[in-house]
């Protein structure tokens, strides 16, 4: 028998990763995360603009995609504000639950604005 077990079930997409943010250019990048599998959508419905594009500023709670699972449409929300880096996952693709989505470019936290 060879290695089997809940470790083996590598995403098979981490050759295409970003590498590991450690520069200081990175450190305030923010990952919005699958919170289930699915399939994540940019867009409310084909043919409608995205929720988000790169370069958007986007609010705590503020919705940025849609995950299909079971037939259900779940919201994507921002965890917190910031302005959207990049979207990582094309339209209409398989995510996995824990994927990153999209990263958000956030603030140092100050005080009130």
């Amino acid at each position: 028998g060879g290695p089997t077990g809940p470790g083996h079930a590598e995403p098979a997409q981490a050759a295409a990763a970003p590498r590991p943010r450690e520069s200081a250019d990175d450190a305030l990048a923010y990952v919005v995360p699958a919170h289930t599998v699915g399939v994540f959508y940019h867009s409310p419905e084909p043919g409608a603009d995205p929720f988000v594009r790169a370069g958007d500023t986007v609010v705590a709670g503020q919705q940025v995609g849609i995950i299909e699972a079971m037939k259900l449409m779940i919201p994507v929300e921002a965890d917190r504000g910031g302005v959207v880096r990049e979207v990582l996952v094309a339209d209409a693709t398989p995510v996995e639950y824990g994927q990153p989505l999209l990263t958000l470019d956030v603030d140092a936290p100050a005080g009130g604005r």
